[in-house]
């Protein structure tokens, strides 16, 4: 691919503070698009940022709140006056509980992250595509919004449902020339559990069956490969796809 692919186009990334979201952020900038560094934390967006140079803007933004991402998007139109690649990245991971032992409060809180916050970011984004005649979307879902053995229940019914946005936004704005699909990571060396999470036992027990299939573990760049080709020219008719990047995982 050539490096600038994205010459002249602006990238908003969440979660870029680490992990897929910083890998995607290295990569869009790397192919030659000015990048929108969007974490919930400052100092991390601006590591990030610091790391890409001139052609990034860090803005802390916590995308389950609905200010905060109007500010994210005008801070993206004050500085590049356009976007045109939005990779909702960020989530956040539940305790993997059975779920008679899911808290209301777990429940509440991954779904307002990983759900609604893919929802509002798209939200805010749209219209800016939509002005351009065009643009691309790419969601990161995971395994878990395949099959129900890969995590708790608030995360798995937030990746689903990150699926199902992925499909709507892609039926709706097809003829607006507006792109959506979605990356499916398994297992990758990222920070999405903390330093030491708070996983419930009895669920991990539960889960191992279909989380021992696969042992293998991907890097953040080899996700954030997939994700610049699924928003690149490349892909250009490739609209509502569910793509696994899992090394298999979801062929067993």
């Amino acid at each position: 691919m050539s490096t600038d692919t994205f010459e002249g186009r602006v990238a908003l990334v969440t979660g870029a503070g680490s992990g897929i979201g910083r890998a995607m952020a290295v990569a869009f900038a790397a192919a030659g698009a000015r990048v929108v560094v969007a974490d919930i934390e400052t100092a991390r967006a601006k590591e990030t940022a610091d790391s890409i140079g001139a052609a990034a803007l860090p803005v802390a933004a916590d995308i389950s709140d609905e200010a905060s991402v109007a500010e994210l998007v005008r801070a993206a139109d004050d500085t590049f006056g356009r976007i045109d690649v939005l990779c909702n990245n960020a989530g956040i991971m539940d305790t993997m509980a059975r779920p008679v032992d899911t808290s209301v409060e777990v429940w509440d809180r991954v779904l307002r992250v990983n759900l609604t916050g893919t929802f509002l970011v798209t939200k805010a984004v749209l219209p800016f595509m939509l002005r351009q005649g065009g643009g691309s979307i790419v969601n990161t879902a995971s395994e878990a919004g395949i099959r129900g053995g890969a995590a708790g229940i608030a995360y798995t019914a937030s990746k689903h449902g990150v699926v199902g946005i992925t499909r709507n936004v892609a039926w709706m704005h097809a003829k607006d020339g507006i792109r959506c699909n979605a990356i499916l990571p398994g297992p990758t060396m990222t920070g999405i559990g903390g330093d030491a999470p708070n996983w419930d036992a009895e669920g991990l027990a539960a889960l191992q069956p279909i989380l021992g299939l696969n042992q293998s573990i991907a890097q953040p760049e080899q996700m954030a490969a997939v994700a610049v080709f699924l928003a690149s020219e490349a892909a250009s008719f490739v609209n509502g796809a569910i793509v696994p990047v899992d090394g298999g995982w979801s062929a067993g």
